[in-house]
């Protein structure tokens, strides 16, 4: 069952070594994430998922320990999903991994940006807390689909939790990376209000066609979160950060 969630923007310019002299205009959004990753330890989960955005025609599962790199924005920094180790096979409820153990590094693809964002916050904020593995989901998977791959994550263990990445619209100024659009601010501002309530069924009624044309990467990532969220009523939201620095709409949310 889905216990807690936080919700949180996946741009390399979070990573401050790629956003370099301009890291401190996300300083508000990376404390947010820090905040928001400290109710996720609160909850105490037997297994934290970390969604995403992924070029993949169906979701894509990337195993604790998975490398992730900011190599192709031009930065030496490499990174791993969780610790650096691979959960057991069919991790069971209250089921633990030594933090450190070397086990080798999982075969299989490299975490995509969104993923190797998330993997940063983690490691940033010394995640121990639970075993760690990663869901890529791509933009043409409809609702129901998402929302089916959320209620399957959210029975991999007793108490699971979701680091759920993924940006809002890129069409807020004129400079924005999709240039301006009238549409990009109210669709935004239901996404804020979506997330910040918890409301499942408003995040499970967004304009797929729309959310594409906005170049809105948190989607699909966020309608898991909405089919995880599915069997567990007493949820609540709180929406800790809302800005669109460089056109972009940045989000960090809490459910708990």
């Amino acid at each position: 069952m889905l216990v807690a969630a936080a919700v949180c923007p996946c741009p390399p310019l979070l990573v401050p070594e790629v956003a370099a002299g301009a890291a401190p205009e996300l300083d508000t959004a990376r404390a947010a994430c820090t905040d928001a990753l400290g109710v996720l330890a609160a909850a105490r989960p037997d297994l934290l998922v970390v969604v995403g955005p992924a070029d993949t025609a169906g979701p894509e599962t990337y195993p604790q320990g998975t490398p992730g790199s900011f190599h192709g924005f031009g930065v030496g920094l490499d990174v791993r999903l969780g610790a650096d180790v691979p959960p057991e096979a069919g991790v069971r409820p209250g089921s633990e991994v030594p933090h450190g153990a070397d086990r080798g590094t999982p075969a299989g693809p490299a975490l995509p940006y969104g993923l190797a964002v998330g993997a940063w916050l983690l490691g940033r904020t010394g995640w121990a807390d639970a075993p760690v593995e990663g869901r890529g989901v791509g933009e043409h998977l409809t609702a129901e689909r998402c929302a089916e791959e959320g209620r399957a994550v959210a029975a991999r263990a007793d108490r699971v939790a979701l680091l759920v990445m993924g940006d809002a619209s890129a069409c807020r100024t004129l400079k924005a990376p999709g240039y301006l659009d009238e549409r990009a601010a109210p669709f935004d501002a239901e996404i804020a209000r979506a997330l910040g309530a918890a409301d499942t069924g408003a995040l499970l009624g967004l304009d797929t066609g729309l959310a594409r044309d906005l170049r809105v990467s948190g989607r699909a990532p966020w309608q898991v979160l909405a089919g995880a969220a599915a069997g567990n009523a007493s949820l609540g939201g709180a929406l800790l950060y809302e800005d669109a620095p460089y056109g972009v709409g940045y989000l960090v949310a809490t459910w708990s």
